[in-house]
This record gives structure tokens, C-alpha cells and sequence, in this order.
């Protein structure tokens, strides 16, 4: 039996981010402001990411064995990676997505 119905295919380029927080806490507040900003400036768009406040979701958190916050949990593209803690340290961010931080390749070019 076939459907009609197509399957999304996943876009290769695009990201898909979940960011695990611990309630509405100035260091939630923080971690979720530092990857919005990293998004905007080096995803350009390309990203999906979901805010999940784990006092709010606690079974969210088996899945993708969540035991500290902030995680932001990159799941596409593969391979899953996930970065604990301070996501302050725009580089470290950079390196845990695979990506280059902005103006890397011009400056090794030089």
C-alpha cells in the first residue's frame, strides 16, 4: 500500500538544535540568548531550535540522557553532539556545531 502523503526530506544544511534549560534563571535567560545570537550570525537562517525548560519536560530529557543544564544538543546533521554548560564561549559553540567561526577561512587565507 503506498501514500500519497510525501516524507519531508531533512535539508543536509540545516540545523537542528535543542537547547535543555532549567526554568526561567538568569543563566537559562543567558544560554538562550548566546545561542540565539550564534544562530543568527552563522546559521543564517538554517536552523531549527527548540527551547526545552526541563522543570516544564522532565521526560524530554531520557531520550537524549540530559542529566546537566544548559545542553544544547546539535541533532542534525549528524553525527549528535551535545555541549554542557556556559554556552558563552562563542569558538567553543562554533567547534562543538562543526562549524568555522565567522571570517576563520578569510583570515587563513591571509
Amino acid at each position: 500500500m503506498t501514500s500519497d502523503a510525501a516524507v519531508p526530506i531533512p535539508d543536509p544544511g540545516r540545523y537542528k538544535l535543542c537547547l535543555f534549560v532549567t526554568g526561567s534563571t538568569p543563566r537559562s535567560a543567558r544560554a538562550i540568548e548566546n545561542m540565539q545570537k550564534i544562530c543568527d550570525e552563522n546559521l543564517h537562517g538554517r536552523y531549527d531550535l527548540e527551547i526545552i525548560d526541563v522543570y516544564e519536560n522532565p521526560e524530554a530529557t531520557r531520550d537524549l540522557q540530559i542529566i546537566a543544564t544548559p545542553t544544547l544538543v546539535k541533532i542534525l546533521p549528524e553525527p549528535l553532539r551535545r555541549i554542557i554548560g556556559d554556552l558563552s564561549d562563542k569558538e567553543r559553540v562554533l567547534a562543538g556545531l562543526n562549524l568555522a567561526p565567522v571570517g576563520a577561512a578569510h583570515n587563513r587565507s591571509k
